[in-house]
């Protein structure tokens, strides 16, 4: 298994660790499950644009914000 870091805003890694909560599962877990269940999802036709109402908006910006 690999290990790395992530820096995710405050509001959702409360939501994260709530849903953990609620699942009965650890932070780690409930992430691998929801990567897994979003990844194993089928995809959204690619001509509409958005796709799915419940997907997330495009990431702006950056790709990486720490300090160069």
């Amino acid at each position: 298994m690999i290990r790395f870091s992530l820096r995710i805003p405050t509001d959702l890694h409360a939501q994260v660790t709530a849903r953990a909560a609620a699942d009965r599962r650890s932070l780690n877990s409930e992430i691998l499950h929801l990567l897994e269940v979003a990844l194993t999802a089928p995809r959204p036709d690619a001509g509409s644009p958005g796709g799915h109402p419940a997907s997330p908006a495009p990431l702006c910006g950056k790709p990486d914000s720490s300090p160069a």
